[in-house]
């Protein structure tokens, strides 16, 4: 019976191994999930079909703070939710807060200004986003412009038409975003467009020397 019972546990041992392994893989991304599959899955939604308990599962750990970047040179600036499209991915979410985005008509090269916040289930903002951080030894006008475009930039996006599923896992997990203004100043841009007047100058006008 010694034998059998240690080959039993060995055995054991090893199912588990492959069975945590395929969990981890689905985990992933690399097992798409379907109500036949048969396999272990994340789906973003449970079904009712899967006869266990089940959580819905986004790529990011719990209690973890979603961080973000937006640039003031991205493409997309100042366009509003699409509130008739669900948003179900953090991708989509980090494309739509990028999106509600656009700087202030003054430049200041190189500034920076983070805010933190939470969403609601239903979308909205839990409370006034919190300044972080901004660029040392800016004046008060210049924070208090770039505070203001980023209160209209977070209007623009809530609430955030979330699907069922993804407002009840976001809803409450701190997001910091970081918003950097990388556009060239006036300044900057003259002299960098200096050496193509210069050029153009000393360059002969062709019609001319005809």
């Amino acid at each position: 019976m010694r034998p059998l019972t240690r080959y039993a546990v060995v055995g054991g041992a090893v199912c588990a191994c492959t069975a945590f392994g395929t969990i981890a893989e689905a985990q992933q991304g690399d097992v798409i999930c379907s109500v036949l599959s048969g396999e272990p899955c994340a789906p973003t939604v449970c079904s009712p079909l899967s006869g266990v308990p089940c959580q819905p599962q986004y790529p990011f750990p719990l209690g973890q703070t979603l961080q973000l970047t937006v640039n003031s040179t991205q493409s997309k600036q100042g366009e509003p939710v699409d509130r008739d499209h669900p948003i179900d991915t953090i991708r989509e979410l980090f494309a739509a807060l990028r999106a509600c985005w656009q700087p202030p008509d003054a430049t200041h090269h190189g500034m920076q200004m983070s805010v933190r916040f939470a969403f609601k289930r239903t979308g909205e903002v839990i409370a006034e986003p919190r300044v972080t951080y901004t660029t040392p030894g800016i004046d008060h006008d210049t924070r208090q412009v770039y505070r203001h475009t980023i209160t209209q930039a977070l209007d623009r996006c809530t609430p955030v038409p979330f699907s069922k599923g993804m407002g009840g896992a976001i809803a409450g997990r701190p997001i910091a975003i970081r918003y950097v203004d990388n556009r060239d100043a006036p300044d900057r841009q003259h002299a960098k467009d200096a050496p193509d007047r210069e050029r153009a100058k000393d360059t002969p006008d062709r019609e001319h020397a005809k």
